[in-house]
């Protein structure tokens, strides 16, 4: 790939190349833009086709955080770490710790947090080596596992946009297919049951459909045949890419909202889903629960305060969907305009974020 020339066209401040021999840690750690802050993204463990795929997934996520953060409202800028590696045989204390003293290095440009592919004990860990992470364990102070204010968030903003669709945010009754019941699709699955919803779940993990069967009264249908049932809400809380050529002609929903990141597999997908009209729920904000909670931590961790800020989640989406429909634009592309006005009037005023020495 022509490296510089993509860091160019969606303007990447910092690219950094982690490499440590004796711990085997190959890393990318990608900053987006610090124009709200120091930039805050998780750390990914994954085992990439090639080292091309890493840097690009790193380069993605880290573009996709900044929006997170400012569509939230948050005063923090988009990156991502990028660890090449199985996480069921690659981890050690010496890789997280090598990638600790990488993070510290950075002087606080960066902050991480866990991922795909990487836990609280990993972040724990790299807290060894440095104060530049969030999502550690409790007996730190910390918050821990930030997907039940996840799972949290995509409820609240499914909410709205049930409030949108049907003119009520009462999803009593509302099927609601689930594609993927790790822990933030399963903590959803659990807030619906609670609001009275029929749930229709697929996973390719058999004990969690058998305690979505058992527990939720969940129907469990195939991988394949998720996206083939009747129901008003498709929620997408796996991988990535899901609203395609293909699936868009077999959904029969209503409205779109799920945890999954990139959900479209191309942005004209989103005006196909708004020709539609089926209402999408712009993933990057339905799921900033998560980096709401951590990012509480950077003040001091108040469980309340940070639910607070997760129950923010129904006002910024029904704001997103003011400005769709005002401006008669496609919801993904409201959401992203929401979040580039706020970084540019403000970058008018900060400068590059550059953590002063005390």
């Amino acid at each position: 790939m022509e490296l510089f020339s993509y860091l160019e066209k969606y303007d990447y401040e910092q690219v950094v190349f982690c490499q440590d021999e004796e711990s085997g840690l190959k890393a990318i750690i990608a900053i987006h833009d610090t124009t709200l802050g120091p930039a805050l993204g998780g750390c990914r463990m994954w085992t990439y086709a090639s080292e091309e795929d890493a840097v690009l997934d790193a380069l993605r996520l880290a573009r996709g955080m900044t929006y997170k953060a400012a569509a939230s409202g948050l005063n923090l800028g988009g990156g991502k770490t990028v660890v090449i590696g199985d996480p069921k045989t690659h981890k050690s204390e010496s890789l997280f710790r090598a990638l600790g003293r990488y993070i510290q290095s950075l002087n606080g440009r960066y902050i991480t947090a866990e991922d795909v592919g990487t836990n609280v004990h990993d972040m724990d860990t790299i807290h060894m080596e440095t104060n530049y992470v969030t999502g550690i364990s409790k007996a730190y102070g910390s918050s821990g596992n930030p997907s039940p204010m996840t799972a949290l968030g995509v409820f609240r903003g499914m909410q709205a946009t049930a409030k949108t669709i049907f003119g009520t945010d009462d999803l009593a009754g509302k099927t609601v297919a689930i594609q993927g019941l790790g822990s933030v699709g399963y903590g959803l699955a659990e807030h619906l049951k609670n609001a009275g919803a029929t749930l229709v779940v697929t996973d390719i993990n058999e004990e969690a459909l058998k305690r979505a069967q058992t527990q939720l009264n969940a129907k469990v249908v195939g991988p394949t045949e998720i996206f083939d049932e009747e129901c008003d809400v498709f929620a997408p809380c796996a991988l990535g890419a899901v609203i395609n050529d293909d699936t868009i002609e077999r959904l029969t929903c209503q409205m779109i909202a799920g945890s999954a990141n990139n959900q479209l597999a191309e942005s004209r997908h989103g005006d196909i889903l708004h020709e539609k009209g089926i209402l999408y729920a712009p993933d990057y904000v339905i799921n900033a629960g998560g980096l709401m909670n951590v990012a509480d931590e950077l003040e001091g961790y108040n469980p309340e305060r940070a639910q607070k800020k997760v129950d923010s989640i129904y006002q910024i989406m029904q704001e997103v969907y003011r400005v769709s429909s005002e401006q008669k634009i496609p919801s993904y592309q409201a959401a992203d305009h929401m979040a580039e006005a706020r970084i540019e009037s403000l970058r008018k005023v900060r400068s590059t974020y550059i953590k002063h020495a005390k």
